[in-house]
């Protein structure tokens, strides 16, 4: 056995590295100044579409509040708890038709009218990406124009 100690410790990656990246020797690390993660990183990710029960959340909240209502009126006549309708509002909880039926109707509205208005949020949102420029799509000069395309912007839930 040898008395002597390294400085070095042994480094293992949590992803491995690009089969095009150079090997690094390991330094002491009292010597290897902090550069970041030896792997490459992953390019930063799009823009985060928004996630249905969200949209959901926020078609209640703003009705709920268009009507001046408080979440326990609203709770009550859907008979659903309170803190459950809060959460389902706040996109914390994915609520089953049935709830997001029952909160639609203590609203006044139909389930279709309630998912119908959750579909344009998510359209609005695309189209508002889409003008940023993360997925504009640029047409040759004899694509016809936008308008004489049909457009599909219906909505399909699977269970």
């Amino acid at each position: 056995m040898s008395d002597h100690v390294t400085d070095e410790a042994r480094v293992i990656p949590l992803r491995p590295t690009a089969p095009d990246a150079p090997a690094r020797a390991p330094r002491p690390p009292a010597l290897a100044p902090r550069r970041g993660p030896a792997v490459p990183l992953a390019p930063a990710p799009a823009a985060k579409e928004p996630l249905w029960r969200d949209l959901v959340g926020d078609v209640l909240r703003r009705e709920r509040l268009a009507q001046e209502r408080t979440l326990k009126d609203v709770a009550d006549a859907a008979r659903i708890s309170m803190p459950y309708l809060s959460e389902v509002e706040r996109g914390r909880k994915e609520a089953s038709s049935e709830v997001l039926a029952a909160a639609a109707r203590a609203l006044g509205l139909g389930l279709t009218e309630l998912l119908s208005l959750a579909q344009r949020e998510l359209t609005r949102h695309t189209r508002a990406e889409s003008v940023r420029g993360r997925s504009v799509v640029t047409r040759p000069a004899a694509t016809p124009s936008p308008s004489a395309v049909p457009r599909h912007d219906g909505m399909c839930l699977a269970a």
